[in-house]
């Protein structure tokens, strides 16, 4: 009987002393007599790693135990994943020395083969049992075979007693003359009969010893059949032994019906249904005279069922073992099919009933060992997350896990990892084990690993996500299964960016300081900053910040203003994470110097156009002097370079008492001859004013004028949409604000109510927030009436008796900018029509206007109500009561 034994390796040195004795133990091996049984028990320390062959001792020959001889024989062993191996004999079985029925001397040899065939490790086994228990008849159901003995009763059997007592049992010779069986007649169930020597061929076992004959078959064999009995599937056979005794020949009817199934399997217990009444074994009534149940072949008294929470109990039609899930005396298995985590649990119960007919005293022995295996058991790894955000540490727990499992590796997103590797670079994995025979696994990973996904779904929040895969193998058979876990954790982290600046006399020094993020886009002026782009613009970097050199006339920069000796250039920087949120800029402007006005006493003129940002759309090329034939000698996209003479191109003359004056215009001319092009409505209009003087023996330039349409040309602040909020403070402090689901909030009459409106989404502190407008109406339509003037042109409502007053706004926690938010408060009131309250709601709505604080111009920019006091702009619409 050869078995492989797997689990892990193990070296073993020598041989273990043989046992010879009872019951004993002997570095891994354990021998013992369990009824008509005997159990061998081998450690998985000892065969663990090796191949098991098995050989009975028959005197001085050795029989190899192959699985065919060992099922006809009576041989059984089972054995664990991990090698833990129990090989039963039974005292019936062939190749036992058997002395009258009572004393049964066995002789196992165990071959040890390891990985190397030439290294053997040996194991005599000797055992001596004593049994005489019999009942007239002894029924064994093992897992690989049936087996039935009865009582042969012979008149006078005294001689034959003493040729016997020495005998062992054997297969016996072709004749089978020398244990007297003759024939041997099966019911399948119709008849089929063999003499001894076929019926061995067949695979069967017949034998007599000093009282008793034996028939043994294994499951599924030709002579065997299957049937229901009480809804338990059994496996049948049935046989008349034809033998001779001294008498004359003789006939025993032998049967032996084995279950082959009734188990319930629920998560918590396994009850197993024996039918009661086994109809091939019983034709009359009949009384139980014992039940008892074991585990692994032995026999539990009621003690140590109890405690173990078993129970055996008989029914009209079954015996019943109940057995709960993970009782100690079986064992877990893990498996994966597809690649999914499942267990089972496995116990091997023996029942064994004595039971005897009515109006006989013939006994029954039925005995069964039964391993049962619970159907698979799907068991997802519970995940559990420990990450405390604030620790920047993803810790995970994957549980819970057999001892037979195994993490192999881990896969993130950049890669597979071992748990070796994992541990080198820094993510602590660590195996734990429990009480209860579980093990989890746990892992640490810190947020700034590189396995960790950052992206940011608020400006200044970082959210965080790990995914990883664990790969896991269960023992021994190496079956691999993962299970995926992806964590996620947010902080409010986000170190923004700085910008800083500065100038020379022609070029802008830049300087960005990062900070919690590096993965920036860069605006310059309109476009992105590419690689191009940043190597003309000289770009260094290292880990803290980088820097900028832009060139003033850089076509990224933009010209604010010129005057006769310097332009205003300004250089906007943006810094924008990948979600296009703002995150810092920077718009400095400075002076450069910038000749734009010549003279040369040779009386030539020249004079250099700047297109400056509020004429935008302006084309340099169209640029002419008065004379409109006199167009630039040179011109870009930013620049036009005109050069003449003093007494061409519409230049004037004039006299004065110790020098003479030069003038001409640079300009967009209006000609109705130049087509299209020119007379778009579009275009600026652009005069710039050339002077020379001309002074005895001296030539400078003196005068500078420079005209676009409506004033000089400023900074344009700021890119893309400008959001206005109107909110309702809970009170005066304006800390907390009303929410969507708060509307309509109620008010009492000449209740203050606490407006505040908010320029959202900006930084720049070059803007100003001004109200126009705000009034209230009677429904949600701002157009409609009637409606109740509360600011008028910036002001209170000077013909309102409760006026409205104006709220000062500082800087605090939450207030960045102060110039982008207005407060006000106003007394609660209600629109009345002849006394009578048209609607107990009211609906305010305010104008708005974003001003550059820059502008000095427009009296719509000069703040918040700049009308002299007493005028009032009113009109109300209604009438209403406070």
């Amino acid at each position: 009987l050869i078995w492989n034994l797997m689990a892990a390796v193990i070296i073993l040195g020598q041989a273990r002393p043989n046992v010879k004795l009872n019951s004993q133990s002997s570095g891994g091996l354990r021998s013992d007599c369990v009824g008509n049984l005997m159990r061998l028990s081998l450690d998985k320390a000892l065969a663990v790693g090796n191949q098991l062959e098995v050989e009975a001792i028959n005197g001085t020959q050795h029989i190899v135990l192959t699985p065919t001889l060992a099922a006809q024989c009576g041989y059984s062993m089972e054995s664990d994943p991990w090698g833990n191996t129990r090989i039963y004999t039974s005292l019936l079985a062939c190749y036992v020395d058997n002395k009258q029925d009572t004393t049964f001397n066995i002789g196992l040899r165990l071959h040890m083969y390891s990985k190397n065939p030439s290294d053997v490790v040996n194991h005599d086994v000797k055992q001596t049992c004593s049994y005489t228990r019999w009942a007239s008849r002894e029924i064994l159901c093992d897992r690989n075979y049936m087996e039935v003995s009865n009582y042969m009763a012979t008149p006078d059997t005294k001689g034959q007693v003493q040729e016997e007592t020495s005998k062992s049992n054997v297969i016996p010779d072709a004749s089978g003359a020398a244990q007297g069986i003759w024939k041997i007649t099966f019911y399948t169930p119709e008849p089929v009969s063999m003499v001894l020597r076929e019926a061995e061929q067949a695979g069967y076992g017949a034998m007599t010893t000093s009282n008793r004959l034996v028939m043994r078959s294994p499951y599924t064999t030709a002579e065997t059949y299957s049937e229901d009995v009480a809804g338990v599937p059994m496996e049948v056979f049935r046989v008349s032994a034809y033998y001779k005794a001294p008498h004359g020949l003789s006939v025993v009817e032998l049967a032996a019906a084995c279950p082959t199934g009734g188990v319930l399997v629920n998560e918590d217990v396994i009850s197993w249904h024996v039918p009661r009444r086994v109809i091939p074994l019983i034709d009359g009534s009949f009384k139980i005279l014992e039940m008892h149940m074991g585990i692994n072949g032995k026999k539990l008294d009621k003690s140590q069922m109890a405690t173990r929470g078993y129970t055996l109990s008989a029914t009209d039609f079954h015996i019943i073992i109940e057995i709960p899930v993970g009782s100690p005396d079986g064992y877990y298995k893990s498996h994966a099919p597809d690649y999914q985590y499942h267990i089972t649990y496995t116990v091997e119960p023996m029942l064994e009933v004595l039971w005897r007919a009515d109006n006989t005293q013939l006994d029954t022995r039925y005995k069964v060992l039964f391993p049962i295996t619970t159907p698979l058991m799907p068991r997802p790894p519970h995940i559990q997350d420990d990450t405390v955000p604030e620790d920047r540490m993803f810790q995970v727990h994957s549980r819970a896990f057999l001892h037979d499992v195994e993490l192999r590796n881990i896969t993130f997103s950049t890669g597979v990892l071992t748990v070796e590797e994992c541990n080198d670079r820094g993510f602590t994995v660590k195996e734990h084990s429990f009480s209860d025979g579980t093990k989890s696994f746990s892992i640490k990973v810190p947020f700034d690993a590189d396995v960790v996904v950052k992206h940011n779904p608020e400006p200044l929040v970082t959210a965080y996500v790990l995914s990883l895969i664990f790969g896991f193998l269960i023992l021994p058979e190496e079956s691999p299964f993962a299970h995926p876990v992806e964590l996620q954790a947010s902080l409010q982290d986000v170190v923004l960016p700085t910008i800083t600046g500065t100038c020379d006399h022609n070029q802008f020094y830049i300087r960005v300081t990062y900070g919690s993020q590096r993965n920036l886009k860069t605006r310059i002026g309109l476009q992105e900053l590419t690689p191009e782009l940043a190597e003309g613009y000289n770009f260094q970097e290292n880990n803290t910040h980088f820097s900028l050199i832009v060139p003033y006339n850089a076509m990224d920069t933009a010209f604010e203003l010129i005057t006769s000796e310097s332009v205003r250039a300004r250089i906007d920087v943006l810094l924008l994470d990948p979600n296009n949120w703002l995150l810092a800029d920077l718009y400095l402007a400075c002076n450069f110097p910038l000749t734009t006005t010549q003279c040369y006493p040779n009386g030539t003129m020249t004079a250099l156009a700047v297109k400056v940002e509020s004429v935008s759309d302006l084309n340099p090329s169209w640029l002419t002097l008065k004379d409109q034939s006199c167009k630039p000698v040179f011109s870009d996209n930013r620049f036009a370079y005109f050069a003449f003479s003093a007494d061409s191109c519409g230049t004037t003359r004039t006299f004065f008492d110790n020098y003479m004056l030069y003038q001409n215009e640079i300009g967009l001319h209006y000609n109705k001859n130049k087509g299209a092009a020119y007379t778009s409505p579009t275009e600026p209009e652009y005069r710039q004013t050339v002077s020379c003087y001309y002074v005895v023996n001296e030539t400078q330039t003196v005068a500078f004028s420079y005209n676009p349409r409506h004033a000089d040309p400023t900074a344009e602040v700021g890119f893309g949409q400008l959001i206005v909020q109107l909110r309702l403070a809970e009170d005066s402090s304006y800390d907390h604000f009303y929410q969507t689901e708060d509307y309509p909030v109620v008010k009492y009459l000449r209740q203050p109510l606490y407006f505040e409106v908010e320029l959202m989404q900006s930084t720049d502190p070059q803007l100003a927030l001004i109200l126009n407008n705000c009034w209230a109406t009677h429904h949600e339509d701002r157009t409609s009436l009637p409606s109740w003037d509360i600011i008028v042109d910036s002001c209170e409502n000077r013909d309102d008796s409760y006026a409205t007053i104006f709220h000062p706004v500082v800087s605090d926690a939450r207030v960045t900018v102060p110039s982008h938010i207005k407060r006000f408060s106003m007394k609660m009131f209600t629109f009345t029509k002849d006394e009578e309250i048209l609607k107990d709601e009211i609906y305010v709505h305010c104008d708005a206007m974003i001003c550059d604080s820059n502008i000095k111009e427009d009296s719509a920019c000069h703040g918040q109500c700049m009308h002299p006091a007493g005028m009032s702009n009113s009109r109300p619409q209604g009438v209403k009561k406070g």
